[in-house]
């Protein structure tokens, strides 16, 4: 491998770093220099996300921080390094796996900063370490997107790119993506020390998990009083939360490998990703997902899956299957009543309305399968339908218009049963009219081809304020093109 053991050049910036990670040991990680790219320039840049880390409006400006998005300098007070860790893929124990292609450059205020595509590093495997164009821009604006929705996410803080080369299906052009996020720390960190017998390298991990971001932890009243019994107690809890928002938005991930899932309940790693257009409840968003493992309505399960792999490996600390199954059995009803609650908001009715209203939202959602109802469209148009006591544009969208009658009938019955009217406010600010389609992503992609950045930046701009009307963005609210259901997502990035 040839990858950069020392910097070019050192960077100062108004960014004061922390490196509590590089703290935790050599066993951690392998500190090394991200790979250079030539001549980079900016793509795009959150400026939401800037804000999180303090950086001033000019910051775009400087070619300082171009250089250093873009693995060419060094940030001074930055200790770069990649991280181990393991994990199962698409079911199955993949062994020791780590950043291949992303570099930890420390803390900045609060917030771990990331470069995602800097270049080989000693767990690219047979990768190259390289990110893509396409891929970049795909995850730079989901991740504002998500965020914009309520839901938790790491964030973004930029993308650059680069004309260097990088081969995929086919020969494409290189991109580095800067993420934020409170901590990157996995599923597969913990699996990776589990499985060695590594248990002091465990517990060192736990113990810094713990005191960084789940203190609460050490002060647990959970039966036995065991810190680690309740460090997973609040990663189901997340992981429940963080699930129920997918399935009530329509997000399909498409590789949810352990090695994907956030210690903080955060959506990581957009590759295949999909917010839904037609709502179907099997569907498979990665098309090297053969089997359909992380098919749209296996995900929640799919996430229980991962968090027994979690507890897996957190049982020498735990010490208690008991303690460990306790806290496991929790996520099914956790999910189950989020789900609920956030279901009721679309729907602009209370959480506690009726036992009844958990059968109509079962029954909807087969209303929208049977007829393959554009998921963001109905929800919007039902949401000014309340507002407007007209449902005529929400009943044209479905082909068996007496079934939706007979539900839309029990609908109007229980909202006139719970005299339920300031509810309906809030659903304009619940069901977004702009959500990240992967269509919006390939336009903007293919202008960004050919040097035109605009169409990415004016596409965030939308999707970041997804609840507002936007009449200058109405197109985007329509109707997908026929040729976006040909569109084809893979794990190759």
């Amino acid at each position: 491998m040839h990858y950069r053991s020392t910097p070019a050049q050192l960077v100062n910036t108004p960014l004061n770093w922390n490196n509590r990670f590089h703290q935790l040991g050599a066993g951690f990680y392998t500190p090394l220099m991200p790979q250079p790219v030539p001549s980079p320039y900016w793509v795009a840049h959150s400026q939401p996300a800037a804000q999180l880390l303090g950086l001033n409006d000019d910051w775009v400006k400087s070619n300082a921080l171009l250089q250093a998005f873009s693995g060419n300098q060094i940030l001074a007070g930055c200790q770069p390094l990649a991280s181990v860790y393991s994990g199962h893929q698409f079911g199955q124990w993949a062994g020791q796996l780590g950043d291949g292609r992303a570099l930890l450059l420390g803390e900045a205020n609060g917030l771990e900063v990331q470069l995602k595509g800097s270049g080989l590093t000693p767990y690219s495997r047979m990768g190259d370490g390289r990110a893509v164009l396409r891929s970049s821009i795909r995850e730079f604006l989901c991740s504002e997107a998500m965020q914009a929705l309520g839901i938790p996410t790491t964030r973004a803080l930029c993308v650059t790119g680069s004309d260097l080369p990088v081969r995929r299906e086919t020969m494409e052009t290189a991109a580095v993506v800067t993420r934020v996020a409170p901590s990157f720390i996995r599923f597969g960190h913990f699996e990776h020390f589990a499985a060695r017998g590594q248990t002091d390298a465990l517990r060192t991990l736990a113990d810094y998990v713990i005191e960084r971001y789940y203190p609460a932890c050490l002060h647990t009243e959970a039966p036995g009083g065991n810190a680690y019994a309740a460090l997973l107690q609040q990663v189901v809890e997340r992981t429940a939360l963080m699930l129920a928002h997918w399935q009530a938005v329509g997000f399909c991930h498409g590789v949810m490998n352990t090695d994907n899932m956030n210690i903080l309940g955060l959506t990581l790693d957009y590759g295949p990703f999909a917010l839904m257009d037609a709502f179907n409840p099997g569907h498979i968003c990665n098309h090297t997902d053969h089997a359909g493992r992380y098919a749209f309505d296996a995900q929640p399960d799919i996430a229980h899956w991962n968090l027994y792999a979690l507890a897996q490996a957190l049982l020498p600390l735990v010490e208690s299957q008991e303690l460990a199954l306790q806290a496991l059995d929790t996520f099914k009803p956790l999910f189950a009543k989020h789900y609920h609650r956030l279901m009721c908001a679309k729907l602009g009715l209370r959480e506690d309305s009726s036992a009844d209203a958990g059968t109509l939202i079962e029954d909807l959602l087969v209303l929208l399968a049977h007829d393959r109802v554009d998921y963001p469209i109905f929800w919007r148009r039902l949401s000014h339908a309340r507002m407007q006591s007209h449902y005529e544009p929400v009943r044209d969208l479905f082909i068996d218009r007496l079934a939706w009658d007979a539900w839309l009938l029990r609908y109007q019955e229980l909202i006139a049963l719970y005299q339920q009217g300031p509810e309906a406010d809030l659903m304009l600010k619940t069901n977004p009219k702009y959500v990240l389609r992967n269509y919006l992503c390939e336009e903007a992609i293919e202008a960004a081809r050919h040097k035109d950045f605009s169409a990415v930046q004016r596409l965030l701009q939308v999707v970041t304020h997804p609840f507002d009307e936007q009449p200058q963005a109405q197109a985007m609210a329509g109707f997908p093109p026929e040729w976006a259901s040909r569109i084809e997502i893979s794990c190759s990035s």
